[in-house]
């Protein structure tokens, strides 16, 4: 159904800013994804059937390309408003519709609101002392510049530099920031557990060939196993347990996995990795082994890959590297554990710690996102009610259907959020997944003339409870991560996605759908 625009004035562009000095919202320029392609596109044939891909990784700037390529072919801009920031969403149950304001006064009216924001919107900020002192340039890594040297959009040759934060981003930037920078300061808190990428640029292969038999068989075999495999990739785990198999027979089956590079040896290893503590340490520990084995100083072998973990592995999302820890091993790299020596705040030179200042020229903030909750809460939503929908969740924990709708929020669906598979599983998969099924149920509610429907307290406290048997199934609630919530400071700690795996929430979905919409109460006009 077509939305109501009204007063429509042309929206300034809405872009994180520090200092006063504007900062286009794009992520590090030259960080690839963790999926490797064709599993990372759309699998409708008009996505691929004329796309190439140039690397195995693909990064920035060849996705920029990638969704340009899909403008043209699915005409997605002419149903666009850009740099419109919405500002509140309600819901008025008289007239049955959602009643959307931007930032620039512009109210748009529509029966359906899909807030496809994804989980990770909301740029996590800490508040740390003397951010507004410091007189060198500061970037958040989801506020990147475009250009500057190598391609990273920030020219620190000649310059000190520090990196606060080793996740997947940080590790993107201290690699490049290493070979170029006069001076590096690594502030980590907790070691990674990173993994080697091995990039391969692709443009040689026969599978690259647009238009050939092979690259249609392969992209079509692999959009049909990611529909069943637990991550929604052409690649599932080990159906047996770990030891199941001899001590050499699983020396084997770490050394294939690391070897092939990518997250395999995460998500591609025996299938109770990560619910048989024996069988995550172990895993540890050979990564341990052959992280060690590619640093020198033996103070920093224990900083970045200790003998004991301080977590279980995966339970923080391991993160892929190309030569992330051979940086360290140069002397104007430098390594600061903030869990001995914390920030204290910012001064106009630098960075302070219990152990002193370090003066640094520029400033790379990459300490993640405020996940699920940050987006809703900027965006201003509110159930039928009238209560704001990120209240809801602040006091009384996450709710959910399915990970797409919310009880009081009628006729709203959110895609790739809360309580869905999404950061443990492929996102084109389950995003396709969940479009078909909220178009599936538009389609049912409009063939039978309904105004709105609203998800039943009792259907959305029964996936509230999956989600969190699934968790408790894992390993991954026994550690402090952004999975949890646990990345944001006064945040309740609680599964924020489905850790079931795809194929249940597939099930569950059908299921819902097979019912008649039981699950919900259905208003009709």
């Amino acid at each position: 159904m077509p939305a109501v625009i009204q007063a429509p004035r042309r929206a300034e562009p809405e872009c994180p800013c520090f200092r006063g000095k504007l900062r286009p919202w794009r992520n590090v320029a030259q960080q690839p994804v963790d999926c490797p392609v064709p599993g990372y596109e759309l699998s409708m044939e008009r996505a691929w059937r004329n796309w190439t891909w140039q690397e195995k990784y693909p990064g920035y700037a060849e996705l920029q390309s990638y969704f340009a390529h899909l403008d043209k072919e699915l005409s997605l801009s002419k149903d666009c408003v850009f740099n419109c920031k919405v500002v509140l969403a309600e819901f008025d149950e008289d007239s049955a519709r959602w009643y959307v304001e931007t930032a620039s006064g512009t109210w748009v009216r529509a029966k359906y609101l899909i807030p496809a924001i994804g989980f990770a919107s909301k740029p996590h900020m800490p508040a740390w002392t003397g951010l507004d002192s410091f007189r060198g340039r500061i970037y958040h890594s989801s506020a990147w510049p475009a250009n500057g040297s190598g391609g990273c959009g920030v020219d620190v040759r000649g310059r000190r530099v520090a990196v606060i934060g080793t996740g997947s981003t940080g590790i993107q930037i201290i690699q490049q920031w290493a070979k170029e920078a006069d001076e590096v300061y690594v502030f980590q808190r907790t070691p990674n557990t990173a993994l080697p990428m091995r990039q391969e640029r692709l443009l040689d292969s026969s599978v690259q060939k647009p238009n050939s038999e092979v690259s249609e068989l392969k992209r079509r075999d692999v959009f049909k196993k990611s529909l069943n495999t637990f991550g929604g990739l052409s690649t599932d785990c080990i159906w047996r347990d770990a030891m199941d198999d001899t001590p050499a027979q699983r020396e084997a089956t770490y050394e294939r996995l690391y070897a092939q590079g990518g997250l395999g040896f995460w998500n591609a290893s025996y299938q109770d990795l990560m619910s048989n503590a024996e069988a995550n340490l172990e895993a540890y520990c050979f990564w341990a082994r052959k992280t060690r084995a590619r640093i020198d100083d033996p103070k920093l072998k224990d900083l970045l890959a200790p003998l004991a973990p301080l977590h279980a592995f995966g339970a923080k999302r391991p993160s892929l590297e190309q030569d992330f820890y051979e940086q360290f091993n140069k002397p104007h790299v430098h390594l600061i554990d903030v869990r001995e020596t914390p920030i204290l705040g910012l001064a106009p030179s630098g960075i302070m710690t219990n152990s002193g200042t370090h003066e640094v020229d520029i400033i790379a903030i990459a300490t993640g996102f405020d996940s699920v909750i940050g987006g809703i809460r900027e965006m201003g939503i509110k159930d039928a009610d009238g209560v704001p929908l990120h209240h809801r969740w602040d006091q009384g924990g996450i709710s959910s259907y399915l990970g797409m709708m919310v009880s009081r929020c009628p006729n709203m669906f959110l895609p790739y959020s809360a309580h869905s598979p999404s950061v443990f599983s492929n996102g084109p998969t389950t995003i396709e997944l969940q479009a078909s099924w909220i178009m599936d149920v538009i389609r049912q509610m409009e063939r039978r003339h309904v105004a709105f429907i609203d998800v039943k307290k009792e259907a959305e406290q029964a996936w509230i409870n999956e989600v969190a048997d699934a968790a408790e199934n894992t390993l991954v609630p026994t550690a402090n991560s952004w999975y949890m919530g646990a990345n944001i400071p006064g945040r309740r700690v609680e599964p924020l996605f489905f850790m079931g795996g795809l194929p249940r929430y597939r099930q569950r979905c059908r299921e819902a759908l097979d019912s008649d919409l039981h699950d919900f109460h259905l208003t009709f006009r």
